[in-house]
């Protein structure tokens, strides 16, 4: 089966290269010309590696990843733009996109980038459990869903960015600046009252009782602590 590539970008013949490129090195193409789409497509298909532009119709390719990666969507990003200022690259790459090329490229040259990175994620994949366990917890990397007890939880992207970020560093106190920067990201002023407001409903869906927590503990004046 061959891997499967999404394209977003929003010019026409940019995205008719790219379906070319990617057919010639035998990979399927799917196309949208704007982040939202990409987005809502990414709610229900996985691909193998997504090929971002930064400057799209409705927000720039930037935010499209930062919200993947807050909802825990780890398809591997690369970016490609006609930007090629260095604070683009490094500012993409800190989002968590995977590789940088820019425009005009060569098309045998992003070719075999575009292989080659499908290649190492799927070695990746490959050393890795597709669980991640933590006490009475787990997550299903492969699915994106979280299960207590083997029941599953309906958690908003949010509540499922913070509860992964939990379920990876248990013991660890978090600071409210700390789950800005791994949550909202740390380009974005959030109200303090707001994580109160995601850890109390986070707290209403995985505790035996809210009003006395066992799992997420208030650290006073200091943040919180995942306790599995």
């Amino acid at each position: 089966m061959a891997d499967k590539i999404l394209i977003v970008d929003d010019d026409p013949a940019i995205c008719k290269l790219l379906e070319k490129v990617m057919h010639s090195n035998e990979l399927e193409t799917t196309t949208v010309n704007c982040g939202m789409d990409a987005l809502s497509i990414l709610k229900n298909h996985t691909f193998d590696l997504i090929l971002m532009d930064i400057m799209l119709g409705d927000m720039e390719g930037f935010e499209v990843i930062k919200r993947l990666r807050n909802q825990g969507i780890s398809t591997p990003v690369m970016i490609v733009s006609g930007r090629n200022e260095d604070y683009d690259s490094l500012y993409g790459l800190s989002l968590g996109a995977d590789d940088y090329i820019t425009k005009p490229f060569r098309p045998l040259v992003l070719g075999a980038k575009v292989k080659a990175l499908i290649r190492r994620n799927k070695n990746l994949v490959l050393d890795n459990s597709d669980t991640l366990e933590c006490g009475p917890f787990s997550y299903d990397t492969t699915t994106m869903r979280f299960y207590k007890n083997g029941e599953e939880l309906i958690l908003s992207s949010k509540e499922s960015a913070l509860l992964l970020l939990f379920m990876k560093h248990p013991q660890q106190v978090f600071t409210k600046d700390m789950i800005y920067e791994h949550v909202w990201g740390n380009t974005v002023a959030v109200d303090d009252n707001a994580i109160m407001v995601y850890i109390n409903r986070l707290r209403g869906k995985i505790e035996d009782d809210r009003q006395n927590p066992a799992y997420i503990l208030t650290i006073r004046g200091l943040g919180y602590r995942f306790v599995p």
